[in-house]
Parts: C-alpha cells; structure tokens; sequence
C-alpha cells in the first residue's frame, strides 16, 4: 500500500527516478493507456453517464514490466486525480488471493478512514465506496488475481480510475481492453543492460549486447539479471555472457535461462540462503529472517542479501530499516529450487528458527516498554544484542515497518492447520507488542485478524479451549470497540466452548463478560443474573479476589437498577474479600465506591464515615491520586451535611495531593472497581 521501489518484475531499478535515469521504453503503450482513459465508455456511447470508475488493464507475465509500466502511467497522470494514488497487491508472491476483505480495509487506512475491526467484507467494501464516492483518485491493484478481486473494490464513480495489473484478461468486467507487454524495444534494452554494465562494455560489441537482448527476448527481469551478472564480473564480455546463455538449455523462456546461469554462480551458502528466502513470509525479509533460515550472523545476512539486490535477485523496499522483497516473477523458482535442493525437515526447520527468531524479537520489542518493571529490564539485558532494541521508538519503529511481514508470519504458523506451541507463542507475543506500543484501539483491526486466525484453526482442529480464548480475545475488541450486540453473541459462544473443554476459567470469564455485555446493553437485570452465575464459580473454587471483584460488578448492575440496598451488600462483601485476600488498594477502591451508594441512597452520614474510612486505606495503599479524589467527595457530602468550613479544608487537601487541576480527580472516583 506504501510507494515502493519497483522489482525485477519492472524496469525501474528504483523508486527515484534521478538515480536511474527514468522510467525506459514502452512509448507505443503508455499512449494507448492515456488514450484509453479519455475513450468513451459503452455507457457515454448509450447516452448514459458511466457508474462505475473506469478500468484500465495492463497484462504480462511476471517479469515483463507489467508494474513498472502502471506506477509510471499513475506518475504520468496523477495531476488528474489530485486524490492521490492508492496501492494494494492482490495476490501474495505465492499467488495465494488476498481477501477482500484485507484489501478494502487497507485501502481505508490510507484514506484515513476507520472501520469496526469485525466488519465483513460487504460492510468494509460498502465503506470503501462511499470513502471515494466524492473523491478523484487513482487506484493501482496489482497482482490481480480474478475479475471479482477488482470488481469488489472498484468505486462507484467514473471520476476515479483503476489500473490493474495481471497475468491474462480479467473476463467479467465490461469494458476492458488489456494493454499486452511484450518486450521492451532494442534500444531501451540496451540502455537498461548499460545501466549496470557501463555504457563502455555496451558500445564496444554492439552485436553482442544486441544478441544478449535477443536471448533475453528483451524481457526487463531477464535484462536485469543478466545486468547484474556483468556487473558482478568487470572483466567479462558482453559475448562472454550472450555465449553461456546460448549455451543454456531452451527449457522454460528467457528468465529462466538467465536465472539459472545466475542461480549457478552463486556460492552453496548464498545459494541455500537465496532458496529459503522463498519462505519469508510474503515475500519480505530483512536481516534477522535472512539470518534465523540460513542459520548464520545478521551481519552477514545483510552482506549477502545486499549482494543479491546488486545481482538482481531482489530489491530493496523503501523502509527506515533494511527491508527485502523476493521479486514475484522469481519466488516460485526459488520454491521449486528449495523443494528440489533441501529436504522436507530442513526446510520445516528454517522456518521453525525464522518464527523462533519473530517471536524472540516481538518479546525484546515489548519488553523495552515495560520500564518500570526490574524483572523485564533484567529479561532485556539478558537477550542478545542483536535482538535489543535500544528504546521504545525504535521498536515501534521496528513494529510498524515489519507490520505486513508479522501478520503475513502468524498466517504463516497456521497455515499447515495446525496451533503448535510456537505459533501459540507468535500470536500471544505479536498481540501483545502490537497493544504495548499502539494500544488496543488503534491496533483492533490487527489483532482480530490474529484472533480469527486461531479461531480457524481451533474449529478446524475441533479445539474447544483454543476455540473458547479466541472468542472471548474477539468478543473483548467487539466490546471495546463499540460492537456490544456482537460480544454478546461471542461471549455466549466462548461460554459454550469453554463448558465442552471443561475449561473453569473460560467459562467463568465467559460469564463475567456476558454480565458485562448486558450492563452495557442497559439489561441491568440479566447482568446480575450473570455476575451472579461467576460469583458461584468463584466461590466454590475458592477464587477470593476473584470473587471480590465480581461482587463489585454485581454492585454496579444493582446501583443502575436504582436498587441501592442490594448495591450496599455486595459493596460490603466485595470489601470483605479484598479485606481477606490482602488486596489494600482495591478494598479502598471498593470502600469508595460504597460511600457513592450510601450517598445515592440518602445516607450522608454513613456515605461520609465509610469515605473517612475508604481515605485511611487509600493512605495505606499509597495511593494519592484516589486520597485526592476522596477528599473532594468528603467535600462534597459535607457540603451537602451544611458543613463548608470543613468542606474547604478536604478540598484544599486534595488539591495539595494533586497540585494541578483538581477536577481530574473525579476521573478516580469513576472507576469502578470491577475494572
């Protein structure tokens, strides 16, 4: 979705066009693409206004220049759609399908538009039109895959444009005429070959280098490798070249040819390296994945992968930090290579120690954030230097700019069906780095995506406590999120799950939060009624905080009601248990909240010596903040008892307490303690 430099699959060898002299060639069809555009449509010819944006097709095989040739068209005509150019690959490098879904909420996220984390694909493509409904913009969709990818996300306006990259025609949308590649004309091959060579090694045997194009039937990925070959070889030939490539068996095409010869010069070790690469999640690899599947330094990873951007055998993405693609017109070579070439259980290996590796690194990245925590900071120091962080910017940093290739590795540990232990460890350290750093809100979309994936997988594998987790983990964002109705239905579910696995804290969190969905809801009777299923739980397996805090939230469901003497009750028991477990800050915490009830239920009296009392035991706890908040709620009840003398002094003593705005303190006394 970000500008990236352009692959091997193009014939830009970057995204700067002054480091490479621009974009080469294909004249001929960049004219009939800006003449297409302006084409009137089969609506306009009918007397009918077009409904939807018009759709512009480049075909090729991957490596013929198909996406060059469409970031260079966008280039081209982006003063038109002042919008902005929106990007999204619609095939993994594997040629796996993107779904839908992923797609349209992507492309929000570049309009700055928000959706539900648990939206469908019809509610996130509904939104997706209606984001570009009033909008000129231009989108680019690579990779496409069938006619139904792009006819999903196609706007319902003709004042944007979509151009689509593919393989063959898309049959289905009406109206298209595919811009077919061939190769690129004699001289802009030649230039491109001179780009990498020298000019000088070009213009002393022009037969020859006008051979080597010939070989490589002018196609820019073939161009490039072989490129990359000379340079890597100053004292060979043009001939040299053109002669071992005429040499090379005529199985498969041109690309073939010149990636074998290029493959075979390789050394065993970067060979094997260059082979597991097709393991990188999506294609993306940096240093540590490089390292963890050939199973040497980071250091030198980085060597040998910045050496395989020189011969043309990846390309490096624009990122704050080193970032690799595999090329997609080379992946399933170098599949069939590592499946030729390395037995099943080393690559099953490889992969294992480049998860290992993801994980060790998701726990370094949240680890740097837990600053006041001396057993993490101890865990840090004990990690090896070259998983540290040195702050939490820089793994955010880190977080942000590896987001695709995480995700794309938590598919990845899934994808055999199975939930081994490490995939277990990826998605618990991969939700938890994304939450410590983005925070639950703005990391929602992501982590549903996680918890659906071990939700696909428990039902699957029939996994009933695997299945119960990751319902209530999406019930949680529903409910944070807005969606109540929707967390119900799941909690209800994980309460069902947890049941046939036997599992007691599933099904008494599963409760608890169903309690929790109908308070929401406003049902304040059915929430009591559920609290009161989790407090059964709890105390017949003897969970006394537990049991304490729940008691706190059938409080809550009972003041809502307006029932203030049932609220008092289980404000004392909840008291009671936080009194016998030892927890001091939270039975000052529940002491507060019952004064509120004693003063809801026209008791000043009792309200104002059980916050005498709630202030002596937020003393002990050490908790300033809520002493503050107390002592304004003192204020207030004495206030209200005809006492302003009194009054006066609590709320001077809360603002000495906070020294700043004392009104924040109320903020504590809204708290409730079943949080």
């Amino acid at each position: 979705m970000t500008d990236q430099a352009v692959d091997t699959d193009g014939v830009r060898l970057s995204q700067d066009p002054a480091e490479d002299g621009g974009f080469l060639g294909r004249t001929r069809e960049l004219k009939e693409l800006r003449a297409d555009i302006e084409r009137a449509g089969l609506d306009t010819l009918s007397g009918r206004k077009a409904p939807r944006a018009r759709v512009l097709l480049i075909a090729g095989r991957p490596g013929s220049g198909r996406t060059a040739l469409a970031e260079e068209l966008a280039a081209r005509v982006a003063d038109h759609y002042p919008d902005g150019v929106l990007r999204a690959r619609l095939s993994e490098p594997d040629g796996t399908r993107v779904p839908v879904e992923r797609l349209a909420r992507d492309l929000l996220t570049e309009l700055d538009r928000t959706a539900p984390p648990g939206a469908d694909e019809d509610d996130l493509t509904e939104a997706l039109r209606a984001a570009l409904a009033d909008r000129r913009a231009l989108l680019l969709l690579d990779c496409v895959g069938d006619a139904e990818q792009v006819d999903a996300l196609l706007p319902d306006t003709p004042d944007c444009l979509a151009v689509a990259v593919s393989e063959g025609p898309l049959t289905g949308i009406a109206d298209v005429r595919p811009c077919t590649l061939g190769g690129l004309d004699t001289k802009s091959a030649l230039e491109l070959l001179a780009r990498h060579t020298g000019s000088v090694r070009i213009t002393v045997d022009p037969r020859a280098a006008e051979h080597l194009v010939e070989l490589c039937q002018a196609q820019p990925a073939a161009l490039t490798l072989a490129g990359g070959w000379l340079a890597a070889r100053p004292q060979a030939a043009v001939a040299d070249l053109a002669k071992q490539l005429h040499a090379e068996s005529d199985e498969g095409g041109a690309l073939d040819r010149v990636f074998r010869l290029v493959y075979a010069s390789l050394p065993a070790t970067a060979a094997r390296m260059l082979r597991l690469l097709s393991l990188a999640p999506a294609g993306l690899a940096d240093p540590h994945t490089a390292s963890a599947l050939a199973g040497c330094s980071v250091s030198g990873a980085r060597t040998v992968l910045d050496d395989f951007v020189a011969l043309g055998l990846l390309h490096a993405v624009d990122s704050p930090l080193p970032a690799y693609e595999v090329p997609g017109c080379l992946h399933d070579r170098l599949s069939r290579l590592a499946r030729r070439h390395d037995r099943p259980g080393e690559l099953q290996l490889a992969r294992a120690r480049m998860l290992e590796r993801t994980v060790r690194l998701l726990q370094s990245c949240r680890a740097v954030t837990e600053t006041d925590s001396p057993q993490a900071r101890e865990k840090l120091l004990a990690t090896p230097r070259d998983l540290r962080f040195p702050h939490p910017r820089a793994a955010a940093d880190w977080l942000r700019a590896r987001r695709p290739a995480l995700l794309a590795a938590a598919r990845l540990a899934v994808a055999d069906g199975e939930l081994d232990t490490l995939a277990r460890r990826l998605m618990s350290q991969l939700v938890r780095a994304m939450v410590a750093h983005f925070g639950t809100q703005a990391a929602a979309p992501d982590l549903y995506g996680v918890h659906r994936l071990v939700l696909d997988v428990a039902e699957r594998r029939e996994l009933p406590r695997e299945k119960a987790a990751a319902l209530l983990n999406l019930a949680d964002l529903d409910a944070r999120t807005g969606r109540t109705a929707e967390a119900l239905v799941r909690y209800r579910a994980a309460l069902d799950a947890g049941r046939e696995a036997d599992d007691p804290y599933a099904t008494g969190r599963a409760m608890e939060s169903v309690g929790g969905a109908h308070l929401e809801l406003g049902d304040y009777d059915r929430a009591a009624d559920w609290f009161g299923r989790a407090l059964a739980q709890r105390l017949a397996r003897n969970e006394r905080a537990d049991a304490a805090r729940v008691y706190g939230r059938i409080a809550t469901a009972h003041t809502y009601a307006g029932r203030y003497g049932e609220a008092v009750r289980a404000w004392r028991a909840a008291v009671a248990g936080y009194r016998r477990s030892g927890d001091v800050a939270a039975q000052a915490r529940a002491l507060s909240e019952l004064a509120r009830v004693q003063e809801y239920a026209g008791r000043p009296e009792e309200s104002l010596h059980t916050c005498q009392e709630a202030v002596e035991w937020a003393r002990r706890a050490e908790d300033e903040r809520l002493q503050a908040a107390l002592h304004l709620r003192l204020a207030d009840t004495l206030d209200r008892l005809g006492d302003p003398v009194a009054a006066g002094l609590q709320r001077s003593a809360a603002e000495r307490m906070l020294r700043e705005d004392p009104a924040e303190a109320c903020e504590t006394l809204g708290a409730s303690t079943e949080d």
